[in-house]
């Protein structure tokens, strides 16, 4: 058969063409996309900018050294405005618009536990960067948690009142949803041992600005230590208020106090609180020094233990892609549940037949306005996750 020069360039340039085709859309495909979701509008925007960031940084910390198995890493992000009735919709565009074999909540346990479900029955990975409610993991095992579940942390927060603190007569302010609950709870549970007697507990409101009325029976009760639940917005307002009524007993929160929002708010109120975390400033690891230092020149601010959870959960999420081999679900689940001694920023990453995190609990203190490691909580059976 005879080809004209002319017909030749016409199939050539088409053959170009289908070539170049070919090669954008298969290479498109070959990207790594993780998907996520995090509070950044809304009262908890201020968390969602530290998880963003946080996530942000893993990417270019993970590209930077070849991206995983020579494959670029990016993100699909969607504001969830820290509500539950956000996520399902949410997860449903991670899965069904953008296909993401992965998932990563950078929010609250809310739209996390909301969120959890629908992963689990796509039978796609999801990991709760921080999250603490029980029920997250219980959704089945395709859900993991990087940080501690709410019974745990209060479980430790025991031991610090009652054995490192030494304070027996102790006072719970309890924030009335899962977060309060779960805390409230683990702290009850372990209080008995530590010779703990919980002589009063209050409850208030998300919302909720001004604690006069329990900052009034507080001071009538005297306790030893005040645990007290809450976020950066709102433990800032109740500590700041305590101190201005004249209570001086020592208060003791947890991780969603860790920001230096808190320490904004409270001003000199908040010398001296101390708090169950994930994250140690003063911690002599590289991976620890290394992400406070990267953190904060990327950020302009100081870091949080949103921004260090997140920051571990993209490693996390990144390590088990890389041993899976390939973007294949059922094995970066099953990458993800053994994982081994993965050492981050936050500390040393195993999980258990649950998909819960087993791991130290950092406490930090405020001193000089700004929050330093103040113990450690390292007691693998107070604080075993339950495994079922």
């Amino acid at each position: 058969m005879c080809i004209t020069m002319s017909k030749f360039r016409r199939v050539f340039s088409l053959g170009l063409f289908l070539a170049a085709f070919l090669f954008l859309t298969t290479g498109a495909s070959a990207e790594i996309i993780i998907g996520f979701h995090a509070p950044l509008t809304g009262f908890a925007a201020g968390d969602g900018k530290s998880a963003k960031i946080g996530a942000e940084l893993a990417l270019e910390q993970i590209n930077a050294k070849g991206g995983i198995n020579g494959e670029k890493v990016s993100m699909v992000i969607y504001d969830d405005q820290a509500k539950a009735n956000q996520a399902v919709p949410i997860a449903k565009k991670l899965l069904e618009q953008d296909k993401v074999q992965i998932a990563i909540s950078g929010s609250y346990s809310g739209p996390t536990r909301a969120a959890a479900g629908v992963f689990q029955e796509a039978k796609i990975p999801y990991i709760s960067a921080y999250a603490i409610h029980p029920d997250i993991t219980r959704a089945g095992n395709y859900v993991f948690r990087t940080s501690f579940m709410g019974e745990v942390q209060g479980r430790g927060g025991a031991k610090l009142v009652g054995e490192v603190m030494g304070k027996k007569r102790v006072t719970l302010i309890n924030l009335a949803n899962d977060f309060g609950a779960a805390l409230a709870k683990g702290f009850k549970q372990a209080a008995p041992k530590f010779g703990i007697e919980i002589i009063s507990e209050y409850s208030y409101k998300i919302s909720d600005r001004q604690f006069g009325p329990i900052i009034a029976s507080v001071k009538k009760d005297n306790p030893d230590a005040i645990y007290a639940s809450g976020y950066f917005f709102t433990a800032g307002p109740l500590v700041s208020q305590l101190r201005a009524a004249g209570v001086k007993s020592p208060v003791i929160g947890q991780e969603g106090y860790d920001s230096q929002h808190f320490i904004k708010i409270a001003k000199e109120a908040a010398e001296g609180v101390v708090i169950t975390s994930s994250l140690d400033r003063d911690s002599k690891t590289k991976q620890t020094q290394d992400f406070i230092r990267e953190f904060e020149k990327k950020a302009g601010f100081k870091t949080d233990m949103v921004a260090a959870s997140v920051h571990t959960a993209f490693l996390v999420a990144a390590n088990a892609i890389q041993r899976a081999g390939a973007m294949d679900p059922a094995k970066i689940r099953d990458a993800i549940a053994t994982t081994k001694d993965l050492v981050v920023s936050t500390g040393v990453i195993n999980f258990n037949e649950l998909g819960e995190v087993m791991k130290a609990i950092q406490v930090q203190v405020v001193k000089d306005g700004n929050w330093h490691h103040y113990a450690v909580i390292d007691d693998p059976v107070l604080l075993a996750p339950p495994k079922k």
